[in-house]
């Protein structure tokens, strides 16, 4: 059966007799892992929609489980990414993330339209890139309804003195409940998951939420708030969504 799907390309791999194994993130399907004998190295239409950062139209051959791309065509090539390391690095720490956030053959078009959001912004900015990585996961976490409780507690409900994000219990919770919990010898191994909000984090995440990527050309976090909040959002994800050490989280030693 012949099908076809707009995607982005997460990661290959050369296989035994000129293939290529692929892992493709498609809008109708979800991410999916495919084989080919395109070569991105090439010169045809085909082989240009094959290399990083490139937005294209997808032709598959599907039998059972198995995929293999037939042809492709490029709808939008992120080219400028790769002219800048920094760019490049950032963004292929997204591309991963995105990879280890989704199971394969569960279509989330939703994520896919913010991705693709994310390489166009990432084009155009021009410096201070953490802060649209930080916009970015925290859309990512919407999407997939992990988001975290800002509003009131999120152990207790109440609104006032919400003094510390917790990572257990999904989001801000007061000062009574944080104290509740020290008392607790039970909760003792959630406790480095629990962060005093030395900075804004409540309206830092609510502004990231309601504020399309494409707004965040030219708005740049200060590096202590980046760095807090790169490091609560890292271990929430960790948490939620099951995702270890990646292979790109390099780059961010010593970058906040």
């Amino acid at each position: 059966m012949y099908i076809n799907s707009e995607g982005i390309i997460f990661r290959q791999v050369k296989a035994t007799g000129g293939r290529r194994m692929i892992l493709l993130f498609t809008k109708k399907y979800g991410k999916i892992s495919a084989g080919s004998n395109i070569n991105e190295k090439g010169r045809t239409k085909s082989a240009l929609a094959m290399r990083p950062f490139t937005y294209g139209t997808y032709e598959l051959y599907k039998n059972r489980e198995y995929y293999n791309i037939n042809s492709a065509d490029v709808k939008k090539s992120f080219f400028r990414i790769g002219e800048d390391v920094d760019k490049y690095m950032q963004a292929s720490f997204v591309l991963e993330l995105t990879e280890k956030m989704i199971p394969e053959d569960l279509p989330r078009p939703r994520l896919f339209n913010l991705l693709i959001d994310f390489l166009d912004a990432m084009e155009s900015r021009e410096k201070r890139h953490e802060t649209l990585v930080l916009a970015y996961e925290a859309k990512a976490l919407a999407i997939l309804g992990t988001f975290p409780q800002l509003d009131h507690c999120a152990v207790c409900g109440r609104s006032e003195d919400l003094r510390y994000f917790s990572i257990a219990d999904g989001g801000m919770v007061c000062a009574g409940c944080r104290e509740k919990n020290l008392e607790n010898t039970a909760n003792k191994a959630n406790d480095t998951l629990i962060y005093e909000a030395k900075f804004d984090i409540v309206n830092i995440l609510k502004y990231f939420f309601d504020t399309p990527l494409k707004a965040f050309e030219k708005i740049a976090l200060d590096e202590k708030a980046a760095k807090s909040l790169q490091a609560i959002l890292r271990n929430y994800m960790s948490y939620y969504l099951d995702i270890g050490t990646l292979k790109s989280e390099s780059i961010f030693e010593g970058k906040f």
